[in-house]
């Protein structure tokens, strides 16, 4: 019988701390030889507003897929827009072995992507974020960040005001401390030492003049077709990482580049390499660093894993 972990629980289980070193080990995985990652399946329900997507993969210790949704009209329900559901299979038999329920550990698995790139390549001292967006997934990958590098300032960059000027409250509330600015793309890129989307656009955010020598920037909004948050410009003077080339080019960022990738004449290198140590990441200083996450089954798997592993050790001590 499945093992079956509701949302309650694995929200329970999951934090910042938690979520890196799984996200770690799967971006690893990814960049390793016998780990597959298959096409990501992008759909709709009947109504074209509600979407689905199932990304599904498997390595040598695990086996399964993740199913996410974004339904438009949930909160007038009281439930959340975006849900998140993970399978892992029994590769002993091909059987469903745990179902988690999993839109919070989603959220966390997301924005631990971003921690463990920004920890390869931004700048060890880097002390200024500028965020563009300011929603859910954005106080996340804010919180994430604030865990591994020593920021002491943020720069909002929001289309909502009155979400944009909750936000330092948002954030205090998670425990997380910053000097907190509302600002224009242009005065958050010039100030920005990390650049962070966490958005639906399908237009570049910012002008690549605007980013300065040295600065990482993590695209972590683009996970469907049309998406589009940075300026092509920039890849031709920065070092392009992601998650995984061959979905990175597909469905995220580097999809707008995609015939440059695969003539050459840019370079895309898997993160999983850097952390291995066969990739070079950041050079210099002046690097300016890209990253691209539009999120890969791996990571959804060593979650999974992770919180069947955490509620079973939780079950022992008798805990709930």
């Amino acid at each position: 019988m499945a093992t079956f972990i509701p949302e309650a629980q694995s929200a329970r289980l999951i934090s910042h701390e938690a979520a890196f070193e799984p996200v770690r080990r799967a971006l690893v995985a990814a960049a390793s030889d016998g780990a597959s990652v298959f096409p990501a399946v992008i759909a709709r329900a009947s109504d074209p507003r509600d979407t689905f997507s199932i990304k599904s993969g498997s390595t040598a210790e695990l086996a399964g897929l993740k199913v996410g949704a974004f339904w438009h009209n949930n909160p007038a329900r009281g439930l959340p827009r975006h849900n998140s559901t993970i399978l892992l299979i029994d590769q002993d038999c091909g059987r469903i072995g745990a179902v988690v329920e999993a839109a919070a550990a989603n959220a966390y698995r997301t924005a631990a992507a971003n921690a463990v790139a920004a920890q390869a390549l931004a700048r060890p001292d880097s002390s200024t974020l500028a965020i563009f967006g300011a929603g859910n997934q954005a106080l996340y990958e804010v919180g994430a960040l604030a865990r591994i590098l020593p920021l002491t300032h943020l720069h909002v960059v929001a289309r909502e005001r009155e979400k944009a000027e909750g936000f330092a409250k948002r954030l205090e509330d998670q425990g997380v401390a910053l000097d907190v600015s509302l600002s224009t793309a242009e005065a958050a890129c010039r100030a920005a030492d990390v650049i962070v989307t966490a958005t639906p656009s399908r237009v570049p955010l910012f002008e690549a003049a605007w980013v300065r020598p040295g600065t990482h920037i993590a695209g972590m909004g683009s996970d469907a077709r049309g998406k589009h948050e940075v300026p092509v410009e920039l890849y031709e003077t920065a070092r392009l990482f992601c998650d995984l080339p061959s979905q990175s080019v597909e469905i995220g960022e580097f999809q707008h580049v995609r015939d440059r990738i695969e003539s050459g004449a840019l370079v895309l290198s898997p993160i999983g390499a850097v952390l291995e140590g066969r990739c070079p990441g950041r050079t210099s200083r002046e690097d300016i660093t890209v990253f691209d996450s539009s999120g890969i089954a791996l990571q959804d798997l060593y979650i999974g894993q992770f919180l069947l592993d955490a509620a079973k050790a939780a079950a022992e001590r008798g805990e709930g």
